[in-house]
């Protein structure tokens, strides 16, 4: 198991500290890190993704109002 070092305001610390009180706080601070890691992960797919659906729409000739709502009149039928 590897140790981390940081430094964080003495409030954040004794807020911490009085919330998990008696609790395991390496696993609290564990399972808090690799939350942000997911999070982190999320945002930079959703990014990716609106990213390529950019570069897609550029690519696309625009449609019209009419277009799509003949096309879902036809879709209908």
């Amino acid at each position: 198991m590897a140790t981390v070092n940081f430094s964080v305001p003495d409030e954040v610390k004794e807020a911490f500290n009085a919330v998990f009180a008696g609790r395991n706080k390496s696993a609290v601070i564990a399972d808090l890190m690799m939350r942000a890691v997911e999070e982190e992960q999320k945002r930079t797919r959703r990014a990716q993704a609106v990213d390529r659906l950019l570069v897609r729409r550029s690519t696309k000739r625009p449609v019209t109002h009419e277009e799509i709502r003949a096309a879902r009149e036809e879709l209908r039928s």
